[in-house]
């Protein structure tokens, strides 16, 4: 367990022991959940964005240059940047540290790549747990950006209080978009590489499918805007509607509320898992297995197996 003097360095910042506090919390052992109890009193202070979007679209793009408007404004920028794992070592194949290096050497932005390791979601599992570790460190603001989605990658929008949804004029096809089902969880849309053509279609397209949206005078209605952040275009726009986004929180009470949400998913999924992990331990396994034949025959349905293994969990304790 992670002593007092450790726990201290992250409250002090200490970028050395911010990182190793990372690490333990993705190695998911018994220290990492010390550690997240010891610091989460100083949680809650950072306000959380998540950048999301189909690969290609410019997401680590928009990043860097959001992370540099941000610190010309004096705050501290957290990113947590969810890289496809390697299908060698496992770990995150680091492609936006790269495209970030510019910004990786300012003292006020801290800079982790973490693996998927198999989350659907598009965002590491222990995402939520890194951005804790630079919550307490003192960063202002944390950026989540995630891989590339697909359908049904969406939890991105559990994690963030502001989710940014980036795309590209070629997303233009409105069925395509609805499809994605990037719909339901953007704040608000980029258009980003506005400069290809297309870019106004695909504006079009957004617009029409957001009046097919129920909202009322109390609901907050996503807007769509438009940037070429290569060439640092439309930046300023999209942290003015960010600021936008969080003042509506703030004014409606939504925030408190958003917040509350996550932290019950959060608390299910740490539950089901500690549940999951102390289920299929050797006794459940060995249940499992030594039932199979009588399915596979026929003799019993999949559930008669499931209950079974049940009981014998619950006569565990």
């Amino acid at each position: 367990m992670p002593d007092k003097s450790f726990v201290e360095k992250i409250f002090n910042n200490d970028r050395r022991t911010v990182a190793r506090s990372i690490s333990i919390v993705e190695s998911d052992s018994k220290a990492s959940e010390e550690l997240l109890k010891e610091i989460y009193f100083k949680v809650g202070n950072a306000y959380r964005i998540g950048i999301t979007g189909p690969p290609g679209a410019g997401k680590s793009t928009i990043t860097n240059q959001l992370t540099k408007f941000y610190r010309a404004q004096n705050k501290r920028i957290g990113i947590i940047a969810v890289d496809p794992t390697s299908p060698f070592t496992g770990g995150a194949l680091l492609g936006d540290r790269v495209r970030m290096s510019d910004i990786g050497q300012d003292e006020g932005v801290f800079i982790r790549s973490m693996a998927t390791r198999g989350s659907l979601g598009g965002l590491s599992k222990k995402a939520n747990d890194a951005a804790d570790i630079l919550d307490a460190a003192g960063y202002d603001l944390i950026l989540m950006e995630t891989v590339g989605v697909g359908q049904s990658e969406l939890d991105i929008a559990e994690a963030a209080d502001t989710t940014v949804v980036v795309l590209v004029p070629e997303s233009g096809d409105a069925v395509q978009a609805m499809k994605a089902g990037l719909m339901e969880i953007a704040d608000f849309f980029v258009v980003n590489k506005s400069d290809r053509p297309g870019a106004q279609q695909a504006v079009s397209a957004l617009k029409t499918i957001l009046m097919m949206r129920d909202h009322n005078a109390s609901s907050w209605m996503p807007n769509i805007l438009t940037s070429t952040a290569s060439e640092n275009k439309g930046i300023a726009e999209i942290a003015e509607e960010i600021k936008r986004h969080f003042e509506f929180l703030k004014e409606n009470n939504k925030l408190i509320l958003k917040r509350e949400h996550r932290t019950k998913i959060r608390i299910k999924e740490i539950v089901e898992q500690k549940i999951r992990k102390k289920l299929w331990n050797e006794i459940g396994n060995n249940s499992l297995n030594s039932s199979l034949e009588k399915v596979v025959l026929g003799n019993l349905s999949p559930y008669h197996i499931a209950d079974e293994i049940i009981e014998n969990f619950k006569n565990q304790f």
